[in-house]
């Protein structure tokens, strides 16, 4: 019994918490960035609903060259040395989106991953080695993710097609 707890203490203390959506969770520090940036007219909004979870949801319009809606959440550096992947406890609505993460909130480039939601609650785990480096949606001939610094992570819908959205999140995870 002594060895099973000493096993789960390690365990957990290979986890660490980014971000737990909660009823009283402070979100004052994830920001939107739409198209309108470039002349688009994509809408989003975020919030926290009657459960607690964030929703970050609203339609992605291809009027005047948008197509995108990008959620982030910056912090102060995290010294992510030993971590392998993110998990993210969320549901979707059946449609891709991005997960992006930086390691400098002020770099240009950003590490992405595609994943699929099922409309359904599920647990997605994105391995930090296979975030690839993008900027403006072009690859970028540059390492995967490789840092042991995390400053950013985000989620961006832009399917190239117009459409509505909604994705809730409850936890993001390192392990």
């Amino acid at each position: 019994m002594i060895l099973k707890i000493i096993i789960m203490s390690i365990i957990i203390s290979k986890s660490v918490l980014i971000f737990d959506f909660n009823k009283t969770s402070d979100i004052s520090d994830w920001r939107l960035v739409n198209d309108v940036v470039m002349g688009g007219r994509s809408t989003s909004v975020f919030y926290l609903n009657e459960e607690g979870q964030g929703v970050f949801t609203g339609k992605v319009s291809l009027e005047n060259n948008g197509g995108f809606s990008f959620l982030r959440y910056r912090f102060n550096e995290k010294n992510i040395e030993g971590f392998k992947k993110v998990i993210i406890k969320l549901k979707g609505d059946g449609k891709k989106y991005q997960f992006r993460a930086k390691s400098d909130k002020y770099s240009q480039e950003s590490y992405i991953k595609v994943f699929e939601t099922t409309g359904e609650w599920q647990t997605i785990e994105i391995l930090l080695s296979e975030l690839q480096p993008t900027y403006r949606g072009r690859k970028l001939t540059i390492p995967n993710f490789s840092s042991n610094i995390l400053e950013e992570i985000g989620f961006l819908i832009s399917n190239k097609k117009q459409e509505k959205f909604n994705l809730e999140i409850a936890e993001i995870t390192l392990e």
